[in-house]
């Protein structure tokens, strides 16, 4: 089959796909709204046909990639990070006289730094070999990071306050006679703050370093603005809130504890009984956490019949649980994990974007020939509902 109706039919797959969620959709909402019971049945034809929509989606950005890469016979003109710095009217005049304490700083947004191995501004991927394959090898998927998960913002200031409610007794009733004495209710609240905190690192480096731009853009890119990355999702989520760290998730968190009080389940089970734990909240889930040992781990689980029960060694997907992403990350402990509304329940703020800055930065440096080569951010996170996240450790439960 041609590509071009190969991308016409995952269009048209795709197509059909939406339409039968739309469709589902709509009878759901019209079956809950009169108060129908017995439902879950229809839930879960919701469920197959949300991830048979995002298998298709997924397929056809793929295709439409490839398709855009083979009709393209010029190089990717698109600028990597240190390309732009060594580029820039600060970064020249810092070469020419670099006595005279100037810094030449480029800014990267900071939801596009990835550990991606394109060319794209932002990544932080392997780096460029000196032969390339021709466009028969497809780019891996982004890797989902923490931040990816969480509702973005950004600050002016060195906090974020805001007012969290910790307790609410719900006395509502019905008045039991006219002029009788109605039921009171209680509310409590309690100011929260959030230190906007720094996360940073820097090397020194020759002045020889900066004749050869290639060598230093690579250093940016694997080493720095990836290390900045890889801190940034440990904080996030475990940060002890101490000696300049953030306060993380995790710390703040709700322990998990069984809602529906099975007798039996699996770590899967466990995942999806933790969803049911935040939906009971009032905060539904919207991803989950694992350390990679443990998504191996599920991915490589098998039924009976030696069938994988989730996905397949040749699928292409992003990794998904229940109809939720799953972001694997070392920053999880082995054997724990975090399952919450990442969307609803906390926030990071952007005081400072991740930066990559060069200069001299004293006297000494600059008669021995050496230069500074700084990466820095400025955040702080906001953990507004603890009850919207659920963490613990995976095990499941069996009954003798």
């Amino acid at each position: 089959m041609k590509p071009e109706d190969q991308v016409k039919e995952l269009a048209a797959e795709f197509k059909k796909a939406t339409d039968k969620v739309n469709g589902l959709g709509t009878e759901l909402t019209g079956r809950m709204e009169k108060g129908e019971k017995g439902i879950n049945d229809l839930k879960d034809q919701v469920d197959e046909a949300l991830t048979a929509m995002n298998e298709a989606k997924t397929r056809l950005d793929d295709m439409e990639q490839k398709q855009a890469r083979r009709g393209n016979n010029e190089p990717d003109q698109q600028k990597s990070i240190g390309q732009q710095l060594f580029e820039s009217d600060q970064f020249k005049s810092f070469v020419e006289n670099p006595a005279t304490g100037q810094r030449a700083t480029l800014q990267v947004k900071a939801s596009d730094i990835t550990s991606a191995t394109t060319a794209a501004a932002g990544s932080a991927g392997g780096l460029v070999t000196a032969q390339r394959q021709p466009g028969i090898i497809a780019p891996p998927n982004q890797i989902l990071t923490i931040r990816d998960l969480l509702a973005p913002g950004t600050t002016d200031s060195n906090s974020i306050e805001y007012v969290r409610e910790t307790g609410f007794t719900n006395n509502a009733a019905a008045q039991s006679a006219e002029g009788a004495l109605k039921a009171q209710s209680d509310l409590q609240f309690d100011d929260e703050t959030a230190s906007v905190r720094t996360l940073a690192h820097f090397v020194k480096a020759s002045r020889q370093i900066l004749d050869d731009a290639s060598q230093l853009e690579s250093y940016i890119g694997q080493r720095l603005m990836y290390g900045l990355k890889l801190v940034e999702d440990r904080q996030l989520l475990n940060g002890d809130g101490l000696s300049g760290n953030l306060k993380g998730i995790i710390p703040q968190a709700t322990a998990f504890a069984d809602p529906a009080t099975l007798a039996n389940y699996t770590i899967m089970d466990q995942l999806r009984l933790a969803m049911l734990q935040a939906v009971l909240a009032e905060y539904p889930a919207s991803g989950h956490v694992l350390n990679p040992i443990d998504w191996a781990k599920i991915e490589l689980t098998k039924d009976n019949d030696g069938r994988y029960i989730i996905g397949q060694p040749q699928g292409t997907a992003n990794p998904t649980l229940w109809g939720l992403p799953v972001v694997s990350t070392q920053a999880m402990g082995a054997g724990k994990f975090l399952t919450g509304a990442f969307n609803l329940g906390a926030q990071v703020f952007d005081r400072q974007l991740a930066s990559v800055a060069v200069a001299t930065q004293n006297e000494d440096d600059f008669v021995k020939n050496k230069v500074t080569i700084l990466c820095e951010e400025r955040l702080a996170l906001a953990v507004y509902r603890p009850e919207a996240f659920i963490t613990g450790t995976l095990l499941a439960k069996t009954t003798p």
